[in-house]
């Protein structure tokens, strides 16, 4: 029987070997100075017969910061450590993508140099806490960013962008999704600005559309994706009316010829704001592109989603945590590893490189 997940697609330039995309995955174990490190060019060459890989969220400058021991794409260090990674991805005959990562107000001062204030496009503080390195921490209200400074944080992505192509990645995905910086101006919920990147849709939509053009001058649009969540709460997320503002920026985002948009169409941890009906359908439609969905699948359901035409790569999170050779284990039917929660954040090689493989 023909399986869609182990058909080629051709995204870009690239050829990728089948349809099963590992997720960016947050796991809080880079070196010092952010840089990646040994047991992070283990984790990424076990993993490697994904069709693609979408690294773990990167920080483009000290400011964008938001966890401890997130890995950045804006240091010597970080450009040499991700090299690194890229070649031991490539010497298994895989492709990787690096996230381009601004938390925005998901951050804390004790992250950030000089304890300075996170930023965000309006100063509104979000429910919650914020991880640091002395535990969780109530987080703070934001700093408004000028207009006069957005320009500089476009910057900081196209020299992110450059610094991942120095680093030997395939390509690059926009993190505007999960309640990041470019998300925070998506919404309404926590976007008030009065200026030319707040108010109208096309205002809100218009910090993403000048981030994705400046990536796609580094590196061709085809080598471009982006990440959007168009119901997750986390947070403190939320739209007045997400089926309009979500449409509008797929419909935007397709007109770049990216390599593609990625759908999250699920939720992460709990919320005040419950998700809000959304029809996943038309938003993905809108876009006119390659298409990754993400949220909850197992393979029956990627491969109903592929072969429905609804999708055309599927991205695997939690099951690419715990089962390294997650492609091979589909295409047999074996059973898979489970996945301990304990060891998603932080730590050593535990519950990181040790999961074992079917062979």
């Amino acid at each position: 029987m023909t399986t869609h997940l182990f058909t080629p697609l051709q995204m870009g330039p690239y050829t990728l070997t089948n349809r099963i995309v590992m997720a960016p995955l947050t796991r809080n174990r880079a070196g010092a100075g952010n840089v990646p490190q040994p047991m992070n060019i283990e984790y990424y060459r076990q993993r490697a017969s994904a069709g693609l890989i979408i690294s773990e969220g990167s920080q483009i400058s000290p400011s964008a910061v938001g966890y401890p021991a997130t890995p950045g794409i804006h240091s010597t260090e970080q450009i040499a450590g991700w090299k690194r990674v890229t070649d031991a991805v490539h010497g298994r005959g895989g492709r990787i993508f690096l996230q381009l990562w601004h938390c925005g107000r998901i951050s804390h001062p004790s992250l950030l140099d000089a304890g300075t204030l996170p930023v965000a496009p309006s100063a509104i503080k979000p429910d919650g806490q914020a991880f640091t390195y002395r535990g969780l921490q109530p987080f703070v209200t934001p700093r408004a960013l000028e207009a006069s400074e957005l320009p500089g944080i476009v910057e900081d992505y196209r020299k992110a962008a450059q610094n991942a192509m120095e680093a030997g990645f395939d390509g690059v995905e926009i993190h505007a999704a999960n309640g990041y910086l470019l998300d925070q101006f998506l919404r309404d919920g926590s976007n008030q600005r009065t200026d030319a990147y707040g108010g109208s849709l096309e205002n809100r939509c218009r910090l993403l559309l000048e981030v994705t053009r400046a990536v796609s001058d580094v590196w061709g649009a085809n080598c471009v994706g982006v990440r959007l969540s168009p119901i997750n709460p986390f947070n403190d997320m939320h739209d007045s009316n997400p089926q309009k503002t979500f449409e509008y920026v797929a419909a935007a985002l397709g007109s770049f010829g990216l390599a593609y948009l990625h759908g999250m169409e699920g939720t992460i941890g709990e919320s005040k704001h419950a998700p809000q009906e959304f029809d996943f359908t038309p938003f993905r439609r809108a876009f006119k592109g390659t298409y990754i969905t993400n949220g909850g699948y197992d393979k029956a359901l990627a491969e109903e989603a592929l072969t429905t035409g609804y999708a055309d790569l599927v991205a695997f999170g939690v099951p690419f945590i715990a089962n390294p050779d997650l492609p091979e284990r589909f295409a047999e039917n074996s059973p898979l590893n489970e996945a301990d929660p304990n060891t998603f954040y932080g730590g050593d090689e535990k519950g990181y490189t040790d999961y074992p493989f079917l062979s």
